[in-house]
Formats: C-alpha cells, structure tokens, sequence
C-alpha cells in the first residue's frame, strides 16, 4: 500500500511502525479527526468574523429614509384635496404614498378643522400640528396623539427653536402670539404685537424670531430670551404676507399685498433693499388668501427665489442675487398658495401637489393619496429617519441652508 511523503514523515517522527495489527488504520483516523477539526475550527472563525465585518458595515451605511409629511385638509378645510391626517410619502421611492397617521384637530361640529401650520421638535420626537382652534403633538415613533390644546384666540402658523424646546405659536390673525412649551403646551408668555397675527419663523441661530403681521407693513423680530420685539425690518409696499430668510440670517425675501412679485429686506439694519415685478404675467384675481404672491421660497443653495403667482396658477423663477433676474415660468395645476423644497435642494413642493425636479424644472409627478386622489396643502416639510430615529428635519417656510 502506497504511503504520502506527508504521511511517512508523521508516522516515522512519531516512532510509529506499520503493522498489519491496525496502528496504521488508528493513525490515519486520528490524522483526519484532527484534520476535520481544525478545517470546523477555521471555518465557524471565518463565519463569525464575516458577520462581524457586515454588521459593522451595515451599521456603517445605514440608509436614511427621507419621508415627506403632508397635512390635510391643507387648503382651507377641501376634504377634496387628500381628506383628514398626515399623510406620508416617500421620497427615495418616487414619492410613493406610504401610510394616513390619523390625528384631532376638528372644527366644533366634529368635522375636520383647517390645518394652519405643520413642525418637528427633533429632540422630543414629535410632530405639531395646528388647526383653527387647536394644537397637537403627535410621538413620531409611536404616531399617537399626545396631547391636543385649544388656544383662546385661535391658532395659525407656528414655529419651533433649534433646541426643540419652545414654539412661537400666532393666535388666528388677532394682535397676539403664544410661546408656548413644547413638551407640555402649556403658555410661558404672550406677546402683543399689532392687529394680525399670522406666519412665524424662528431663525436657525436661535437668535430671533420673525413674526408676519398681515395687518403691518413691517416684518416684526422678538428676542427668544426674553420674548419682547426688539426690532423691526420695512417698511414694505403693503402689508407683509408670506416670507423667507436666508441661513446666515441677513436677508429676507417677503410677499406683500397687492404685489405680483417680491420685495428683499435686510435683516441686519432693518431697510427695505429691492422690489421686484414679475414680468409678461398680470395680476388677476385670485380664490385663496387675497393677494396675487402668496407664497415664497428660497432654495437651499439659495441661488434662487420660487414666487406662487395664484391667478395665472403658476410657479416664477428668479435669481437670487440682484439685480433678481427672472429665469423661467412653470404652470402647475391648480392656484400655488405656498412652497417649499426637500432638505438637498432637488424637489420643490408646491401646494398645488406637485413634485418638481428643480434642476431640470421638470414636474416628476403629482402626489396622490391611497386612494388614488390628489393630495395638495401648503403645510407639509422633510422628516428623515436612520435607524428608527428621525435623523433630521427639513422645513414649511423654503429656509435658506447656506450658514
């Protein structure tokens, strides 16, 4: 019988010397039970360390599901544009509606209220929706409502400071807003300001906070310390109506009354700096909010400003340096009362439902419920999550990013 060069040199260092009385069949099984072992051994160390280094990569490139939330009925309270709730869309796949979180917010006969304005407390994981008479915080994980307050005076478009913490929220075009505490709704101060209380956004610095008075055609600023106005931007042609401002907080870009186009105030020294007139366009009269702009955003590169032209039911281009050039026209379906963008700057969302690829000022598609409805509103913002967890908030006011 033949022996392998490997096999002599195991059997002649061990002192083994073959016989027919079976040493070597004992040898040759011990050679290959340590052989399988060792081969056992070596493959379920292999495994584990496989798996290891996919977990860590897996928690590594985590995807983040970007999510797009839409409050309805978003357009007065038209049950016809996407019925009652938020809805969700998902934005890395087409926009494709995902699920209805239901919610309170009812008129006093039990029928769904008009939503007023949609916000994220990051650090509270929590949704808040305004309505005519109310307000409610919904838990993001667990999508339950956790309170709902009604406000004497009534409630309209609010917003929340960087640390989550505390909302400027307006009472319904009265002369008065409510800081309110995020985590109880309970009212810390009220602070009056003029006739009529609207739109409200609290600078990403924290710093100040910019309240919209449609009776005033000033552009009002409180100081979040110590909840007084502090400061003031305008005067502007008429009374300041939808509005932006850019991420270093030096510019806003504002809607007024009567006005097809936009004015530009400077936040630092509070003068009106531009006036700007869409052009080719007349103004008409409009079904929704009165004034023929109403509806402004900046993208987030902030190279351009998006106008709302409600009449001839159209979104206007412009540069967002002076001397604002108009670039371009794009029609949308039905009269654009606001709009916004995704967080990376390439979707806008007009309220009249559509997706528009910004680059490309392509419409991509229009956002439908489950039942296959048209869904529009003007409050509606980005919500990302990574693991479960909301990873990052866009915004309902097309913010500037550039900070």
């Amino acid at each position: 019988m033949g022996k392998s060069p490997l096999l002599r040199g195991f059997l002649h260092t061990s002192g083994v010397f073959l016989n027919p009385g079976g040493v070597y069949l004992r040898i040759m099984k011990s050679f290959f039970r340590i052989l399988v072992l060792a081969s056992v051994v070596f493959f379920l160390s292999a495994n584990q360390l496989n798996l290891c280094a996919q977990n860590k990569e897996s928690v590594k490139t985590s995807p983040v599901h970007r999510y797009l939330y839409v409050a309805v009925p978003g357009i007065r309270d038209y049950l016809g544009f996407g019925g009652h709730g938020v809805l969700v869309f998902d934005i890395n796949n087409n926009h494709r509606f995902v699920k209805r979180i239901s919610m309170g917010g009812l008129h006093p006969d039990g029928t769904p209220s008009n939503v007023k304005g949609i916000e994220v407390s990051l650090q509270l994981n929590s949704l808040y929706v305004s309505t005519l008479e109310s307000l409610q915080r919904i838990d993001l994980t667990t999508e339950k409502v956790l309170w709902e307050k009604t406000f004497e005076g009534g409630c309209d478009r609010m917003s929340i400071s960087p640390d989550g913490k505390t909302m400027y929220l307006p009472s319904l075009e009265k002369g008065f807003w409510n800081v309110v505490d995020c985590e109880s709704g309970e009212i810390i101060k009220k602070i009056d300001v003029h006739k009529r209380a609207h739109n409200t956004i609290y600078a990403p610095s924290g710093k100040l906070v910019y309240l919209d008075d449609i009776a005033s055609p000033w552009l009002h600023a409180a100081d979040p310390k110590t909840h007084t106005l502090v400061a003031k931007i305008g005067p502007f042609a008429n009374y300041v109506r939808p509005f932006t401002i850019n991420g270093k907080e030096t510019l806003t870009y504002v809607t007024v009354d009567s006005l097809l186009g936009f004015e530009v105030g400077d936040l630092v020294n509070g003068k009106k700096l531009a006036h700007v007139v869409v052009e080719g366009w007349n103004m008409g009269p409009v079904r929704r909010h009165g004034n023929p702009s109403h509806g402004i955003g900046l993208t987030p590169d902030e190279k351009e400003i998006w106008l709302c032209d409600g009449h001839n039911m159209r979104i206007h281009v412009f540069s967002a340096q002076p001397p604002y050039q108009q670039f371009t026209t794009i029609p949308v379906q039905d009269m654009p009362g606001w709009i916004t963008f995704s967080i990376d700057g390439k979707y806008a969302y007009p309220s009249s439902g559509e997706v528009i690829d910004v680059k490309a000022r392509k419409i991509l598609l229009t956002l439908q419920d489950e039942f296959h409805n048209s869904v529009q509103s003007e409050k509606m913002l980005e919500i990302d999550f990574e693991n479960n967890k909301v990873k990052r908030v866009g915004d309902q006011f097309g913010l500037g990013r550039i900070r």
